[in-house]
């Protein structure tokens, strides 16, 4: 008995230590700011370019995330084929790469010189230092995110449900829209906040690919970054706004996930057909 108290004791004090190392510089970044300054603070024009840039670049590339993953992911979780684990592991891939790395690549592929840069050039596309860099960096770092939850939510799809829309003379396409997509809509739903939070949140790719101009390719983790230096309570200020903004999408994230786990144990009593259920 007394080794099973000493083992809890043990993880209690584990998990003690733990959630005060990683409560500490929340409770400090709160503490330090000047609270009652933070709306005065955030209503500069350093921060109010920097979040209209922020959410510009991350709307297009959402847009893009769920345009091409969402058919994307629907391909990879119901078709068996050689190669698969590899386009799996390639689709995976930047979510383990350095930051630096991700921009370092974007740059090889798409900056002067590089892979395909030279092709756009001539055609007088320069994406490399614009916002359309910040999109394609968000996308690059993010859409990972999506995809992940989003194969997992249409492989968790009961295939008995898609094979009866498809018998009963469904479309391909309207087995997919009418019958996949909702019942995986809580699944993707998880997976585009993972991804919303990952993009706002994007900064090693973006500095390193699209630079850090103001009003033009500046976000507001790179505002952080800029005025560490010259104005260290407008870097808390918008610091505290990222904070409560991840809270905001971590609190959805879960409630998300809830949602799709009540709907999922429900989903084969809605597919049924009157006709089955007689």
């Amino acid at each position: 008995m007394r080794r099973v108290r000493g083992f809890v004791a043990l993880q209690a004090l584990a998990l003690g230590v733990l959630l005060t190392f990683l409560a500490l510089p929340l409770v400090a970044l709160f503490t330090e700011t000047p609270l009652a300054d933070v709306p005065g603070l955030l209503g500069t024009e350093t921060v109010r370019d920097a979040l209209v840039v922020t959410i510009r670049a991350n709307a297009i590339a959402n847009v893009l995330i769920l345009a091409l993953g969402t058919p994307a992911a629907w391909f990879l979780a119901t078709r068996r084929f050689r190669g698969r684990a590899l386009v799996v592991t390639l689709v995976e891939l930047p979510l383990v790469l350095p930051p630096a790395v991700a921009g370092i690549g974007l740059l090889a592929a798409f900056g002067a010189g590089g892979l395909l840069g030279g092709g756009l050039q001539d055609a007088g596309l320069v994406l490399p230092f614009s916002e359309w860099a910040v999109v394609l960096a968000i996308t690059f770092v993010a859409s990972p995110f999506y995809l992940r939850q989003a194969i997992a939510a249409f492989e968790a799809v009961d295939p008995t449900l898609t094979d009866a829309a498809r018998t009963l003379g469904a479309s391909p396409a309207r087995t997919f829209a009418r019958v996949a997509l909702p019942l995986a809509a809580g699944g993707l739903a998880a997976g585009w906040v993972l991804a919303f939070a990952r993009g706002v949140g994007e900064f090693g790719a973006t500095i390193v690919f699209a630079g850090n101009v103001h009003g033009e390719t500046q976000t507001l983790t790179l505002a952080v970054y800029e005025t560490l230096d010259t104005d260290f309570d407008v870097a808390l200020s918008i610091s505290v706004l990222l904070v409560v903004l991840s809270a905001g999408t971590l609190l959805s994230y879960k409630l998300l996930s809830q949602w799709r786990s009540s709907t999922s144990t429900s989903a084969p009593a809605f597919g049924r057909s009157p006709s089955m259920s007689r």
